[in-house]
């Protein structure tokens, strides 16, 4: 089945991916992997290290000819930060001393990292647990996205708020509108406010955080299950979306908004069906795609909040990690709002969700399998006395 591996650090040679179980008859390219990873570059309130790389990624293996051939496929991400950093992330013995990093930023992995991997330099838990691992997902997001097309599935994200400045109503967007907006918000007035508080930010040496939508639209009834709770597409989701770096928080549809509701002011209604091509049709969404740990034909809709970054050019207090010791927190070259770039890496972390779970329901080691397979399982997907034999036996 469809799984991945990422490896390398923020300022290591390269970052590398390896992904197993993509079925083959794909058409992969460069070029589309790097559609995906132009756009997480972008974004108001990048820093500078999105200025040196390029995120150019080559495919090592697994493809022939511009087709997957069922074999791993490997992704290389050059860093071209690396130039700068040879002495400091040598992996060979140096015969120099590198002054080891000591002290502890609030929010970062850095304390429990020290702790756990007994390290005295906290250089040995950033470089790994940086952001910059999640150029590696969105290679992998790339191709998941491309399996998931060819099933008439599409993926998208906007910001819904910045630094408390929250976009209008978003019922209805226009995708191309955003991805021209700098800050990728389909609210054209509440984008201009975002920037600037995204200024005010960063001329205070701060961070701000936000909320990102991301909505997938083409899924079929039926990818997850009810039946173990690790097998329920909500769970799933979650857990991909909380593994993103600062995110604190995830929601499905409507999700703390509905506590607040009566349930027949919560729960989508099924309507009667008229056209038998076009069943189980709802006027409302508010479960967000999926009921009982399953999709259920709605367009997924999955919200999750970005913690302002960590890092602060106004450094906060902290404590040395040696001394134990009052100190400034540590500061590193840094953005100062990363949420219109973490709408496209949790695009990438749903399209890998539901590539895993498409690929499951419907099996194969060739794409046109698993088209036979998704072709027969839509074709009886209706009411029981209309289409199919479906007897109690069946």
């Amino acid at each position: 089945m469809f799984r991945y591996l990422t490896a390398g650090e923020s300022h290591g040679p390269v970052l590398t991916v390896i992904i197993e179980g993509m079925p083959a008859g794909l058409e992969i390219s460069e070029k589309l992997i790097g559609t995906d990873m132009a756009r997480r570059m972008l974004g108001y309130g990048r820093g500078g290290r999105m200025k040196i790389e390029t995120d150019e990624t080559v495919i090592r293996s697994g493809v022939r000819h511009g087709i997957t051939f069922g074999s791993p496929i490997t992704l290389a991400i050059e860093n071209r930060d690396w130039v700068n950093w040879q002495e400091k992330m040598s992996i060979g013995a140096i015969d120099k001393v590198i002054e080891p990093i000591t002290r502890l930023r609030p929010g970062h992995a850095d304390l429990a990292g020290t702790m756990k991997y007994y390290q005295k330099d906290v250089r040995n838990i950033l470089e790994r647990s940086s952001a910059r691992e999640t150029a590696a997902r969105v290679a992998v997001g790339a191709v998941a996205r491309k399996l998931l097309a060819e099933f008439d599935v599409a993926i998208h994200s906007h910001v819904l708020s910045i630094g408390g400045v929250m976009a209008g109503d978003n019922s209805s967007v226009n995708w191309e509108d955003v991805e021209k907006s700098e800050v990728r918000c389909a609210d054209p007035d509440a984008a201009i406010k975002m920037m600037a508080v995204i200024d005010e930010a960063k001329e205070a040496g701060d961070t701000v955080g936000g909320v990102v939508e991301v909505v997938a639209t083409g899924l079929p009834i039926g990818l997850g299950s009810h039946v173990q709770w690790d097998r329920k597409i909500d769970g799933r989701l979650a857990q991909a979306i909380m593994s993103i770096n600062a995110i604190k928080a995830v929601t499905i549809g409507d999700g703390w908004d509905s506590v607040n509701k009566k349930g027949s002011k919560v729960h989508d209604v099924i309507n009667p069906v008229e056209d038998p091509s076009k069943p189980w049709q709802r006027n409302t969404n508010n479960a967000g795609g999926t009921e009982g740990g399953m999709t259920n034909g709605m367009p997924l809709v999955v919200r999750f909040a970005v913690k302002p970054i960590s890092t602060l050019a106004n450094p906060l207090p902290s404590v040395d990690l040696n001394s134990g010791e009052k100190v400034q927190a540590h500061y590193e070259r840094s953005d100062v709002c990363q949420v219109p770039a973490a709408g496209i890496v949790g695009e990438a972390m749903v399209a890998i969700v539901m590539a895993q779970a498409l690929q499951e329901k419907f099996g194969g080691d060739h794409i046109d399998e698993m088209k036979r397979n998704y072709d027969g399982y839509t074709a009886t997907v209706g009411p029981r006395n209309i289409t199919g034999d479906f007897s109690s036996n069946g």
